[in-house]
Parts: C-alpha cells; structure tokens; sequence
C-alpha cells in the first residue's frame, strides 16, 4: 500500500470538469473587469456616470448571463473538487481533516495577498474561510447535505427579499464620496495609496453581515458539488445522461425565470438577492451541465477543448487576470482606471482570455500543474512534487 497522500493523476481528469473550470474563468473575469475599472459596482451610480444606451444593454447582459452566475459555478466546483482530494487521501488512509485544513489554510494565504495587494474583490479568501465549515459534513449522509444545501440557499433568500421589500424605497442611490475616493487614489494615487483604497474597498464590501450572506451564497454549493462527486453523476456522462438531461432543464427555466425574469418587474433591488442567489446558483448549474452535456459529441469535445488548458491551471489563470487588470487600470500601471467603456471591458476580456489559452495550452505542454497549483500541492502533501513532462 501506498502511505502517501498525492495529487488526483492527469490520467483520471474529468476533462469536461476542466472545460468548464475554463469557462467559468472566462465568466468571472467578465465580471470583474469593469469592476476593477471603475467604482460603480461597489459604490453605486453606474446608470448615473455610465449613461449611454449601448453601454446599459451590456451591463443588462452582464447582469443576466455573468454576474452571480460564474463563482457560483466555481463555488459548485470547488466542492466537487474537495471531495474528489477526499476520497483520494481515504484511498491512501491518510488523515484527511488534517491535509484539508492545510490546502484551506494555504488558500486563505492566497487570498489574502491577492486581496489586500491585487484586489479588493478577491474569492479565494473567501472560499477558504466558508470552506472551513465543509468539516462539518464529511461524514454526513448525501440527504443532509442536500437538505443543508436546499435550505441554507433558500430559507435565507427568501426572508431576506421580504425584509429588501419593506424598505425598497430606501435602497437606491450611490455613494458620491466613495466614487471620487476610488478614481483619486486608482487613478492618479502612489503605490501606497492604491494599496490603502484597495483595503478601503476590501473593508467595505466584506463586513460580518456580507459574510452571513456569502456563506448562504457559498455553502450550499460547496455541498451540492460534494454530493455530485459522491454519486458520480458527471463521473459517467453516458449513464447519467437522462438525469442531467432533465437537471438541465430544471436549472434552465429557473435560470431564464429568476435571472432575466426580474426585469420584467424592473428589476428592482429589492429583488437582486434573489436574482444573484437562487436565479445565480441555477444558472450555474445550468451552464455546468450543458458543457457536460455537449462534451459527449467530439464536436462538443473539440468546441470546449480550449477552455481546458485554461481550466486545468485556473488559479493561475485567475490571479494572472488580476494582475493583469492591475497594471491596465491603476496609476502605477497604465492608469486606465474609469476611462474604458462597457464595450471596451469586453474587448479586454477576449483579448485577454485568448491570451491564457494560447499561453496555458504551451504552459501545459510542458508542465503537469499551473505554477500555482503546483505551488499549493507542493504546500499541501510537504513532499516533493515532479512539475515537469
């Protein structure tokens, strides 16, 4: 036997779990470029600065197809992965809660780096911390974690949309004061001040009551890729074909139903927690099992085939898309910070991803892990870890 805990072999990848850990990448940096751009999306005031028709139609798109929808998917994934390392390390009889608690410590040293030093609207800090609370469910039944799941998306939301809609004449408006603060010290600041307005941001979007609602946001995914990966139903694509079939459909009418339902209503505020949290957590879903799905024909296959490379070493990919950001929009960089428009974002968003394909694909020719996530496996296992092909 074999008393040493190692990484999942390249032999056993799910490809299509790497295809779609790709374009999840892809989504979330649709995202988060005109964040990293411009202040609106924290503070408030985009339909006031950013006026233009054009412009609106892209966020109207963003909001419907990307925003809630990628790092809820990712989140789906992280659990899924989390339980794949789990059974391999009960294959191989090493102290799971042990190994696990050092890759979620490790995590939240990534994430603090990238949160305090590259950006506020950091997810790995996150994750490692609402991770902390998967050692709860280890050992506990596939039915409880899906009630635990079930309930903490829903229960929560719910109440939570009530009490928005008592007070939804209060919710609109912007932060002025905010807004000058971020296009000062992003745009024209020293170093130091760029770091200062990135905590100052960091500070105020993460606050204890944010983190209640991200664990009602995160957690029930996390568990809901944990079951997924116990009962292999996008372990087999073939066998469980039917099943996702009708996954997909489920998640498919949820998705159009909530996420670009609203805007029937006007989308008011009073109904963005429920947009982002149940109409964001189905359309993860529903974007996961179609590449699963499509992935089954070999048009499907080679269709999705770039986002693997990017996939397979998508913590990489994903701090490489920061860093990339931070040197575009701050001062210290290029200074672009408020003068690219929505169709510009876009525009940077493809030539960038394009980029990590070509990039990732060279990288992954020569090497079995991302820099990265070879980095965390090294960290993780404490043992010597061959990179390279």
């Amino acid at each position: 036997m074999n008393s040493n805990a190692t990484p999942l072999t390249e032999k056993k990848r799910l490809t299509w779990i790497d295809a779609a850990r790709g374009f999840a990448i892809f989504g979330i940096f649709m995202v988060n470029v005109p964040a990293f751009n411009a202040p609106y999306f924290l503070y408030g005031g985009e339909e006031v600065f950013q006026s233009s028709t054009a412009g609106h139609v892209i966020q109207t798109i963003i909001d419907i197809f990307f925003q809630s929808s990628f790092y809820t998917l990712f989140s789906f994934l992280f659990g899924f992965g989390i339980q794949i390392i789990v059974e391999n390390i009960q294959k191989r009889q090493q102290p799971v809660n042990k190994l696990l608690f050092r890759r979620l410590v490790i995590l939240i040293g990534f994430g603090l780096i990238h949160a305090f030093f590259i950006w506020h609207g950091d997810i790995l800090l996150t994750y490692g911390i609402i991770g902390m609370f998967l050692f709860l469910f280890f050992k506990r039944a596939d039915r409880t974690l899906v009630v635990w799941a079930l309930s903490l998306l829903v229960i929560p939301t719910l109440l939570y949309t009530g009490l928005l809609y008592l007070v939804r004449d209060q919710l609109d408006g912007y932060n002025l004061a905010g807004i000058q603060q971020a296009i000062a010290h992003y745009g024209t600041g020293s170093l130091f001040e760029v770091w200062q307005q990135n905590f100052k941001d960091w500070s105020y979007s993460n606050g204890i009551f944010t983190y209640i609602i991200l664990i009602f946001n995160l957690l029930p995914l996390f568990l809901l890729g944990m079951v997924t990966a116990r009962r292999k139903w996008l372990h087999d694509i073939e066998r469980n074909h039917l099943f996702l079939k009708r996954v997909w459909l489920i998640s498919f009418i949820l998705f159009i139903g909530i996420k670009a339902g609203v805007y029937l209503w006007g989308n008011p505020t009073w109904l963005s927690m429920l947009q982002d949290t149940i109409g964001g957590s189905a359309s993860a879903i529903f974007y996961l099992t179609s590449i699963t799905l499509i992935y089954r024909s070999s048009i499907g296959e080679k269709l999705f085939q770039p986002f693997t490379y990017v996939g397979k070493m998508s913590l990489s990919n994903y701090i490489f898309q920061s860093v990339v950001c931070f040197i575009l929009f701050y001062s210290v960089g290029f200074g672009l910070y408020g003068s690219i428009s929505p169709l510009g974002s876009i525009g940077i968003v493809f030539a960038v991803y394009l980029g990590q394909i070509f990039l990732s694909r060279i990288y992954m020719e020569r090497y079995r892990f991302g820099p990265l996530e070879w980095l965390w496996r090294r960290l993780m296992y404490m043992e010597r870890l061959p990179n390279k092909r």
